[in-house]
């Protein structure tokens, strides 16, 4: 059970306001947030809100609100787009309780990707390959973790993947849904390549999870751009052709590509 705090205790959040969003609105969502930490399991100790507009009327879904909330230290971000500000800012409330309860019940939280989930998701905008560019870089030290909690993290966060530690092995590994589940790659060449069965794996594994049997293509940047568009998927994975490390290219928002790279 998730349990209720006061009101009183959660921070005020921070708003970033973008494009024609009526003072009203801004506030309505303040009223809606802030209600929905009341839920929260633990101590809201930051909050940052985000309304945004977008400036092509052709879009199908203008409107996007965001939260990103520090959950007693663990981030969570939930994020909505709607034909109107007024349906995004009504869907984060309920965004925002179900990652509470998952952090609040974490042992008995879902197994698996519920079908739909991205629903709410913001629209990626449609830009010609030739005007794609790598606009975002981000190296960060990699936590170790086991699939199951860097699932539940991708999860909170609203990620497609996940780049971490893989406990078990000592080597970059991102993990991504997949068939119902999710699928945990290796970025070491070497790794095994009849892997791909829960039972492969020495410790318990609580989500339905799947090892690719492939390793990460050792490759540059350049091959790494020309493999996602190949593929057409949303990210690709790779170890860095010099160092070795793992890396994921992956489609932004605006069209362009962002690029998150273990620390060397």
């Amino acid at each position: 059970m998730v349990h209720v705090r006061n009101l009183q205790d959660a921070p005020d959040a921070v708003f970033d306001v973008r494009g024609h969003v009526p003072d009203r609105l801004a506030e309505t969502a303040r009223e809606k947030v802030a209600a929905a930490f009341r839920q929260a399991p633990e101590p809201v100790l930051f909050a940052r809100v985000k309304l945004a507009t977008a400036p092509d009327p052709a879009v199908e879904r203008p409107a996007m609100a965001q939260a990103n909330v520090d959950v007693n230290g663990r981030p969570v971000r939930v994020q909505a787009a709607a034909p109107t500000m007024q349906e995004a800012i009504d869907l984060l409330p309920d965004l925002l309780r179900a990652r509470f309860e998952r952090i609040g019940g974490r042992r008995e939280a879902s197994r698996a990707p519920k079908a739909g989930r991205h629903a709410h998701r913001p629209a990626r905008h449609v830009r010609p390959p030739g005007e794609r560019e790598i606009v975002r870089r981000k190296t960060f030290a990699a936590d170790t973790q086991t699939p199951d909690e860097a699932a539940f993290d991708m999860d909170l966060m609203d990620y497609d993947f996940w780049l971490f530690t893989d406990a078990e092995t000592g080597q970059d590994a991102v993990v991504y849904r997949a068939d119902g589940g999710y699928r945990i790659a290796l970025a070491d060449r070497e790794a095994d390549r009849e892997a791909d069965r829960e039972a492969d794996r020495e410790g318990p594994v609580a989500i339905p999870l799947t090892v690719s049997p492939h390793p990460a293509p050792r490759i540059g940047e350049g091959e790494a751009v020309e493999r996602l568009e190949a593929l057409g998927l949303p990210f690709v994975f790779f170890a860095d052709a010099g160092t070795g490390r793992g890396k994921v290219l992956y489609h932004r928002y605006d069209g362009h590509y962002g690029l998150l790279e273990a620390m060397p």
